[in-house]
């Protein structure tokens, strides 16, 4: 797309001039989705009709002066997320044919504001890989190149964006997969602090480190949906309720020397980096680096710790309470064993079987029990630089979208994708990454920044600074 579309606030403007109708705005996505989605793969399933008319009665009450704050916002869900009475998979055929009995708190919150769920798009399995090539329902592709990856884990939800499907979309990041796929499509994306948004009605993969965000074109719709979707939820207790007395800014920045100089970092990104940095110093901003002595222990921690938590997770998926179910089992364990084998993909078995494996009793200390103690260490040295700068800055991602297939065959490269996103959740800190141009081969680049508990309201006006440089 070469031109940005119209943020939310100048739509609003336009409905309640009359300039503009929430029909007609459903009616340009659902073109858009009809002219790209059989190609780019991002809606797994398109609520037309439902989506006409909840536009049409959100007319009515523009109209009549009843409107809510996000009046004819049209807003794609990922499959991740719960919606009352619509299929809920998590790009998985375990849950086939499951349909959710309650929305999750962020899509409700959505709906009560008015704004318009227009379909459910399609994610890594389980929200677990970085290309949304683990997909059971197919790869995802991106629509600046379609030979290459979306990113992921939400990966339709990037491109239904990127691709004007949606205004705005609601993802989930776990390890990246808001930041990263935001990245590879050249649009925003927002992580917020783990506890500021309720988990409940998210198909949980990893539960200490899963968190929903929005994903956008502009910085200010991701604040208006923030604003709308966070806050207390009696359902989820991990909840925190946002410090009152903001942060005194510091004007400094940070970023991390092994990540600027890590050998795998794409050329054109560390350039495109550096420029970002010049235009801070020259903005009034004192920007330094610092050392990181956990880089490599970084990934190995997620992993150890995110594969367990999915090994709890998912245990509930056994084809007796919903979802796929094997024919003819032999007896209840085979049931179990078939189901699972049917149901889940590669990825998702390989990464129970290594939680299995690490919780195990002769294990649990060496892996499980050491991974908490790293991670401990991850969280003070990142917040000791936090005490020191307003916020650490980074390439979002090491290279642009990968090529369709490059990185499947051997997963510990894919992994290596996620080095410079996984601290944002290893810490439970708010991350945004925001477009940072495109490289020579006219793929798009992220700039990422990472701030304190709660001060998304920093990391977005700081974007706002940058969104046009």
């Amino acid at each position: 797309m070469n031109q940005l579309p119209l943020p939310y606030s100048e739509i609003r403007r336009q409905l309640h001039a009359g300039e503009q109708s929430c029909v007609g705005l459903v009616q340009y996505h659902l073109a858009q989705i009809d002219a790209h989605n059989e190609q780019l793969n991002a809606f797994l399933a398109v609520y037309r009709e439902e989506a006409l008319a909840r536009a049409q009665a959100i007319d009515q009450k523009i109209a009549s002066g009843q409107a809510g704050p996000l009046a004819g916002l049209v807003v794609g869900i990922k499959d991740l997320l719960c919606y009352e009475s619509h299929g809920s998979q998590a790009g998985s055929q375990i849950l086939n044919g499951f349909k959710s009995t309650f929305s999750a708190t962020a899509v409700q919150r959505l709906l009560d504001a008015d704004a318009i769920i227009i379909g459910r798009q399609n994610c890594d399995e389980f929200g677990m890989g970085s290309t949304n090539e683990n997909s059971s329902f197919g790869s995802t592709l991106n629509f600046a190149n379609t030979e290459h990856v979306a990113g992921g884990s939400s990966g339709g939800s990037a491109v239904a964006v990127q691709a004007g499907m949606c205004q705005v979309s609601l993802g989930t990041d776990t390890g990246g997969s808001i930041r990263m796929p935001a990245a590879f499509c050249g649009i925003m994306g927002l992580k917020p602090t783990y506890g500021r948004v309720s988990r409940w009605g998210l198909i949980a993969y990893a539960s200490s480190f899963d968190s929903i965000g929005p994903m956008a074109h502009h910085v200010e719709d991701l604040a208006l949906v923030l604003n709308c979707i966070e806050g207390q939820d009696g359902y989820d207790s991990t909840l925190t309720e946002a410090p009152s007395v903001a942060y005194q800014p510091k004007k400094r920045v940070a970023y991390i020397k092994e990540i600027v100089e890590h050998p795998s970092l794409q050329a054109d990104i560390r350039d495109a980096f550096f420029a970002r940095v010049e235009h801070l110093i020259a903005s009034g901003i004192e920007v330094v680096s610092v050392d990181f002595p956990y880089i490599d222990q970084m990934l190995p921690t997620y992993y150890v710790l995110t594969t367990a938590e999915a090994s709890s997770n998912l245990a509930r998926f056994d084809g007796v309470k919903f979802g796929h179910r094997t024919e003819n089992p032999k007896d209840l364990m085979d049931l179990y064993k078939k189901t699972r084998e049917e149901g889940f993909g590669e990825e998702v078995k390989r990464r129970i079987m290594l939680g299995t494996f690490v919780l195990s009793a002769d294990y649990y200390d060496a892996y499980y029990t050491k991974a908490q103690q790293v991670r401990r260490l991850i969280q003070e040295r990142t917040m000791a630089i936090l005490a020191d700068a307003d916020y650490i800055i980074s390439p979002t991602t090491s290279s642009t979208a990968y090529r369709i297939g490059e990185k499947t065959l051997d997963p510990l490269q894919m992994y290596l994708g996620d080095l410079f996103t996984v601290q944002a959740n290893v810490t439970g800190l708010p991350a945004l990454s925001i477009p940072m141009g495109e490289d020579s081969n006219h793929l798009p680049m992220g700039f990422q920044v990472m701030g304190r508990p709660f001060d998304e309201a920093g990391l977005l006006n700081l974007a706002k600074t940058m969104q046009n440089v």
